[in-house]
């Protein structure tokens, strides 16, 4: 029996042993308006992902609108933008989280949140949210992790740009605070990241290191990485979504849209069913193909005493002979009997 840790969310279970439990994060490509944003889950929930994610904050709870230098973002999509403006345009106002958990139950689909401060867990909290997602950019903030993890749910812990000694702090600032288990996603917090920065070895590493589920947070373009991710023992990945990237979003650039996202869902659980297990027994899909190897055959008429030779004998398909293994010793050896060109050889037609 496996030994390998578990966390469940909404009845399902996640864990090396089980299939990826893939993520779509709408994120602020909603674009401002409540229809999108419904219909980014009726699109999202068509894909087969295992769970919705959004993001649950106001401009004004994550950060400052304050006229300085640092709370201006420079270089990358973002450039030359404030923080406080940013956040205006990108947050999914708190008063459409209750229609929007309404529309994934109808759906059938799991849908949580990242908070960003305890006005946002209190909300997630009130909605039934069955996880709680840190974002890399809180995985430092250890009293929030708390308070999160007080509300006995599951977390999942986002840890680009921690290192090794912060992501073990926030781990334990969750199981300590009372979640019902974590899982620790491997992140590149650059938006969007290159493929040759994506490192998804680091979680094979983090698997060694953790006695927690692992996974990727994949803000790459295309879903190279994230089934990759997989093949590195990855058990959840997280993928941006968007309806269209033309549509535009502030994360919109390095999004998948649907069809993309349906393709990634079912290449990620495909390349874990391909995974399976190391092993070197016959399967039995390849038992009918066995008589097809290679074997000794006679390959040109033999009179009974005359020598075995490589003119006579030689090793073909199919594989009804013996092994060419035993070239070597039947050369030279003479015939028992006569034997005629395509029959298979066996030790009894060697005198």
């Amino acid at each position: 029996m496996s030994t390998s840790p578990h966390i469940e969310i909404a009845g399902r279970k996640i864990g090396a042993d089980q299939p990826p439990y893939v993520i779509c994060e709408l994120s602020g490509n909603h674009n401002g308006s409540l229809h999108r944003a419904l219909a980014m889950i009726d699109a999202a929930a068509a894909t087969g992902c295992d769970a919705i994610k959004i993001q649950t904050y106001t401009a004004d709870t994550i950060t400052l609108d304050v006229d300085r230098p640092e709370f201006r973002i420079t270089g990358g999509l973002w450039d030359g933008r404030s923080l406080h403006e940013l956040y205006q345009e990108a947050q999914t106002p708190y008063e459409w989280h209750a229609a929007l958990f309404a529309r994934a139950a109808e759906r059938g689909v799991t849908l949580f949140s990242s908070p960003f401060d305890e006005t946002a867990v209190d909300l997630l909290g009130g909605l039934g949210a069955p996880a709680y997602k840190i974002a890399s950019f809180e995985a430092v903030d250890l009293p929030l992790i708390r308070y999160a993890a007080a509300k006995g749910k599951p977390l999942i812990i986002s840890t680009g740009m921690a290192n090794l000694a912060e992501i073990e702090a926030a781990r334990a600032a969750a199981l300590d605070g009372g979640a019902a288990g974590v899982v620790l996603l491997h992140c590149v917090s650059s938006y969007p990241a290159d493929l040759a920065d994506a490192n998804v070895r680091t979680v094979a590493d983090m698997a060694t290191r953790f006695d927690s589920p692992v996974g990727l947070s994949d803000h790459t373009h295309g879903s190279a990485a994230s089934v990759a991710a997989i093949a590195m023992g990855a058990s959840v990945i997280e993928k941006h979504f968007t309806l269209a990237r033309a549509d535009g979003g502030p994360d919109a650039a390095f999004s998948l849209e649907p069809a993309e996202f349906t393709s990634l869902v079912r290449d990620c659980k495909d390349a874990w069913t391909a995974l399976g297990r190391a092993h070197y027994d016959l399967l039995g899909s390849e038992r009918a193909n066995r008589q097809f190897r290679r074997s000794l055959y006679i390959t040109a008429d033999v009179r009974a005493g005359e020598p075995l030779t490589r003119a006579n004998v030689r090793s073909v398909r199919p594989g009804n002979g013996l092994p060419p293994a035993h070239l070597d010793e039947v050369l030279g050896r003479p015939a028992a009997r006569d034997l005629a060109r395509g029959e298979p050889l066996a030790w009894d037609m060697l005198a």
